[in-house]
């Protein structure tokens, strides 16, 4: 049965609902129940570990009865398990939802398999209804359900010839105000930002995410990776969070690390040697590279080695995004499935010993 437009238009609500949700060990997800005729009915969304799920919560506004031949649309599979609440899709079923329509699967191997369970009671299911917006929303906590470990973008700026910094090294700024407003944007939305000891100690950045003059209301961890210790006088120092110094190169205990402690999204603006260190151990899941119309030359490339030998050794990204930011362009890109990228991505028109822009 196709999704009508009463329900696409239920999930695009659903989606807005599941970010008012807080990130945490729990994915954000949100809810809205149709009547038969496709008039909203209830709304709701998930408040953190232990609160009622997204679908439990609209459920819940409904008098006994009144769901019953309705449309449930929800932004992540039902779930199929019981942990601090009680199976959603159970919850469903017992309600007498005729229809469940859903964003994304849930990977999980315990909370999965609730379409099956819906199916097998006779609900009517679809999946995959603005997938993409749903996985943007949540992309942290997938990632930590698939692979163990915390989401981890990549981000630089450079000029149109691959360069982060002129050859004097100041890279104050490759990029515009757009570009500049749009990556506190994105840390803001990040569990932690992430820097190496090089750019620490040549910029001295603050690592908040800033409105003009103004903090956000959320801020990221700020992450120090290398050796060499953090100054008493840092900026960082002054961050809302207290820093996480580590004295290693091995990238993957410092995500366990942080996961541990409940990131499930990390930002890493640590310049070219931290940037390439993380693109050679596969894991970037996302990049997002900053483009000036600028020509820098010289050897301060954006990226350095990252294990490629051979054209056949490339890594092939699939672009999602290409954002016009002022005189600039963000290519927001992630590895490409197979190795291969989709022919082009979506172009919309809304708008650790190198000095790097954008760490500030």
């Amino acid at each position: 049965m196709a999704v009508n437009e009463a329900e696409r238009r239920a999930m695009t609500r659903a989606l807005e609902l599941a970010t008012l949700g807080p990130r945490g060990v729990n994915p954000q997800v949100g809810a809205v129940i149709l009547s038969p005729d496709g008039d909203v009915l209830a709304e709701g969304w998930h408040r953190g570990a232990g609160t009622p799920h997204a679908e439990v919560d609209a459920l819940s506004k409904l008098a006994p009865g009144a769901a019953a031949g309705a449309t449930a649309v929800v932004t992540l599979e039902p779930c199929n398990h019981t942990g601090r609440t009680g199976p959603c899709a159970v919850a469903l079923i017992e309600a007498g939802v005729a229809r469940v329509v859903y964003a994304l699967d849930d990977p999980g191997a315990v909370s999965g398999g609730g379409a099956e369970r819906l199916r097998a009671a006779g609900v009517s299911v679809d999946s995959g209804e603005q997938a993409d917006a749903a996985h943007r929303i949540i992309d942290g906590w997938l990632t930590a359900q698939r692979l163990g470990r915390p989401h981890v973008t990549v981000k630089w700026a450079q000029s149109l010839d691959g360069r982060a910094a002129a050859s004097d090294g100041s890279s104050q700024w490759i990029t515009g105000a757009e570009a500049r407003a749009d990556v506190h944007r994105r840390r803001a939305g990040a569990d932690a930002i992430v820097v190496g000891t090089g750019t620490l100690l040549a910029d001295d950045p603050s690592l908040t995410a800033r409105d003009g003059d103004d903090l956000y209301p959320t801020q990221p961890i700020p992450v120090v990776i290398g050796s060499r210790p953090v100054p008493a006088d840092a900026a960082i120092r002054r961050h809302p969070h207290t820093p996480l110094a580590y004295d290693t190169h091995d990238l993957h205990a410092v995500l366990a690390d942080l996961q541990a402690r409940g990131v499930q999204s990390v930002f890493v603006e640590g310049g070219p040697t931290l940037a390439s260190a993380f693109v050679a151990a596969g894991l970037a899941d996302r990049v997002l590279a900053y483009v000036a119309p600028v020509l820098l030359g010289g050897d301060r490339l954006a990226l350095t080695d990252i294990g490629v030998a051979s054209i056949g050794e490339a890594r092939r990204l699939t672009v999602d995004e290409w954002l016009p930011l002022g005189a600039d362009l963000l290519a927001i890109a992630r590895p490409a499935v197979g190795g291969e990228p989709t022919p082009h991505g979506r172009r919309t028109a809304h708008g650790p010993d190198i000095s790097h822009e954008g760490a500030r």
